[in-house]
């Protein structure tokens, strides 16, 4: 199958680039349509603390079936029309691929029963956790770890999960030292050049299954890339104005993705999605405010702008004073989502307007929700589509526009950025002036100037 090409923006107008609303909508088996009009609660679960083993497999099943049960049961009677659940099968389910399927299977029987008896609309995401790494990593394109990854999705596929999904690590080791040293030369390699090979690789086998099983290939993140750089920079380890670019430079991994087959909807813990999605027009979960219970970020309300479902990342199974806490977090999902349609019920204008002032209030604090601004992604985005020269070009064209809309806004008093922190947006643009336009030129170099890239796992030797 032939990689997709987009050459332009899926917008004529930033007035249309808004929540709930995408040029290509993805519509499910039951009807529920993501990026029609309508934004949705996408809740996230995992299990409490616990070993997960044959002997405690029963428990695991009982745990997800009260999961799903509740949180169904609070959509309902908070009248939401539809939702979508995502399970991220932790690495025992991934590894043991009947554990996940059974895991999948419990999830979707309960949601369908319910589903059935209260006329609400209910989908899956099942999230295969990427398993290729390791000491004993044999290759990434081949061996134990890539069979099983594939497995997991076409036995969960085969199993009726609505859409399939992977935080996927191709060319995280490479961005763990470009976060450790905030070497933007690092980071575009691991992104650019290894991020995109991967995802091509990887995304193309995931839409052949999704055709395959009847689901529906959604969508990867720049989680354990982007957001490991979010965090450390929450925590002053490194420069926010690094994990800034770092985010824009991630969008053009995850639009591999939709270039080698994935339809949306993006999934949660990239807010690259919002690139991903003024570029092909795909809806996008994003998660912000109601993340806060597994991780912080400064970007809680602008997160919000254009998403079509929206997220609390990942939440344990544990009591609090209102209830289990996955139950407490479609809650907050939920009331969420019933303010961003009834602003859309009122007319495009006022959507607009909530869209903006959740932009608005966010914007100003952090270089990392600046580069999320609607406006600011417009402008970006244009430059990354108008480039069609490879991942790489690509990658250098997202890091230098992001560097120049830092520095416009910053001269215009739209960003704050510290006064210790300035002189970064020159390292920055330094480092991406060093980088070769040749391919093979920057393999070359990043051979000798990485300490953990192993080029022969990659067929890059």
């Amino acid at each position: 199958m032939a990689l997709k090409t987009f050459n332009k923006l899926a917008y004529q107008s930033v007035d249309d680039f808004i929540y709930g609303q995408s040029p290509h909508p993805v519509t499910l088996k039951n009807g529920l349509v993501i990026g029609g009009g309508e934004i949705y609660p996408e809740i996230n679960f995992t299990l409490p603390p616990m070993l997960i083993t044959q002997e405690t497999m029963p428990e695991v099943l009982r745990i997800y079936k009260e999961i799903i049960t509740g949180v169904t049961e609070r959509a309902i009677d908070l009248y939401v029309p539809g939702f979508v659940a995502e399970v991220e099968l932790l690495p025992p389910c991934t590894w043991n691929v009947g554990w996940g399927v059974d895991v999948s299977k419990i999830l979707l029987d309960t949601m369908n029963e319910l589903s059935a008896k209260y006329n609400i609309k209910t989908a899956l995401r099942t999230t295969v956790i990427d398993v290729r790494e390791g000491r004993d990593l044999e290759h990434m394109y081949r061996g134990k770890q890539w069979e099983n990854v594939l497995a997991a999705f076409r036995e969960n596929g085969r199993a009726g999960t609505d859409l399939l999904a992977i935080e996927s690590i191709g060319g995280k080791d490479v961005h763990d030292e470009a976060n450790v040293y905030c070497d933007i030369r690092k980071a575009i390699f691991a992104l650019g050049v290894l991020g995109v090979r991967d995802m091509h690789k990887l995304w193309t086998e995931i839409s052949t299954i999704a055709r395959e099983t009847g689901s529906i290939a959604s969508g990867d993140t720049a989680c354990g890339f982007a957001n490991t750089a979010m965090v450390l920079a929450d925590r002053k380890m490194i420069p926010k104005t690094f994990a800034a670019v770092d985010r824009v430079v991630s969008a053009v991994r995850s639009l591999a993705a939709i270039e080698a087959g994935a339809v949306g909807p993006h999934k949660d813990c990239g807010y690259e999605g919002v690139y991903v999605k003024a570029i092909t027009g795909t809806p996008i979960t994003m998660e912000g405010r109601t993340s806060a219970v597994a991780h912080l970020s400064p970007v809680g309300n602008i997160a919000a702008c254009v998403a079509d479902l929206w997220s609390n990342e990942s939440i344990q199974h544990i009591k609090l004073l209102g209830g289990f806490a996955p139950v407490v977090s479609m809650e907050q999902l939920a009331y969420d989502c019933r303010l961003m349609n009834g602003a859309t019920r009122r007319g495009p204008e006022v959507a607009r307007l909530l869209r903006d002032l959740h932009a608005d209030s966010d914007s100003r604090f952090d270089p990392q929700a600046y580069v999320l601004r609607p406006d600011v992604v417009f402008e970006i985005a244009e430059k990354i589509v108008s480039d069609q020269n490879g991942g790489l070009s690509r990658a250098k064209t997202a890091a230098q526009a992001a560097v120049d809309a830092l520095r416009s806004g910053l001269s215009q008093d739209k960003v704050l950025i510290e006064e210790r922190e300035k002189d970064w947006l020159d390292i920055l643009e330094s480092q991406i002036e060093s980088i070769p336009d040749s391919d093979d030129e920057f393999i070359a170099e990043m051979v000798d100037d990485c300490e953990k890239f192993n080029p022969k796992i990659y067929d890059l030797a």
